[in-house]
């Protein structure tokens, strides 16, 4: 299949589906269009609430595209490669609309930034969650302000610096980043669907306070994730960066 990223509203809910053949891993081109139709949906006065999920039976998503990163050459390329995510994030804390994260299967550095940003975020047990960006000589440092948010500065910590680990699903709900965990797929849509349609008859407006209640703080975070961004593109050009990405691609 082909990489998209699609959405559709019914009964007050939009669905927002993103899709690519390497276990969903995000190119440039999907994050803009990602955070494109999460402010489109924010912005519509059809939706009431908006669920975000991932195509697919295995990954929710692998995080930014490994092929792009190899392929970075200056500062201007790794600035805009690393602010993919920073404008998905902050597409979901400026969304008017709660938005629900729908996680079916492991989660790699971005996507943890996805499932952290997300006001309610519901996993089945297959949603293991993992920060391995030191292993090739960055760091989480745009999504780390959405999952410390959640998490707190110590969970983050943890899995940042144990950079090769896996935290199973039930870790991240005892830790707050996710809200619920299901044993099935099945059964974690029709929580998900049974939430949803609660909130598309719930005050639109008393949402959208609510929402910018939630999310007090964050203010400077436009400007905050691009220089957290830049960090990364910086360290990308670097020797020990480049060796290990070259020693990842020899595996």
């Amino acid at each position: 299949m082909d990489a998209y990223v699609k959405s559709e509203i019914e009964n007050g809910i939009g669905t927002i589906e993103f899709f690519h053949p390497q276990s969903n891993s995000m190119p440039g081109s999907q994050l803009r269009n990602l955070a494109k139709e999460i402010k489109k949906l924010g912005n519509d006065d059809n939706v009431k609430v908006i669920i975000l999920k991932s195509g697919g039976e295995r990954a929710f998503c692998a995080g930014a595209s490994f092929d792009e990163l190899i392929s970075i050459k200056d500062q201007e390329t790794g600035l805009e490669f690393f602010s993919g995510f920073a404008h998905v994030i902050n597409a979901i804390r400026l969304a008017p609309k709660f938005v629900i994260a729908r996680i079916h299967g492991k989660v790699v550095g971005g996507g943890v930034g996805i499932a952290a940003a997300a006001d309610y975020t519901f996993a089945t047990e297959f949603a293991a969650v993992k920060l391995s960006e030191l292993t090739i000589g960055i760091g989480p440092f745009v999504v780390g302000p959405a999952v410390e948010r959640k998490v707190g500065i110590s969970a983050f910590m943890q899995m940042t610096i144990n950079a090769t680990e896996f935290y199973t699903a039930q870790w991240a709900k005892e830790k707050g980043l996710f809200a619920e965990v299901s044993t099935t797929t099945d059964e974690m849509d029709f929580s998900i669907n049974s939430l949803a349609n609660k909130l598309s008859n719930y005050n639109p407006d008393a949402m959208k306070h609510m929402k910018h209640v939630s999310w007090e703080g964050t203010e400077n975070w436009d400007q905050l994730l691009l220089d957290r961004a830049k960090i990364s593109g910086e360290l990308v050009l670097s020797e020990f960066t480049k060796k290990a990405i070259n020693q990842f691609k020899a595996k």
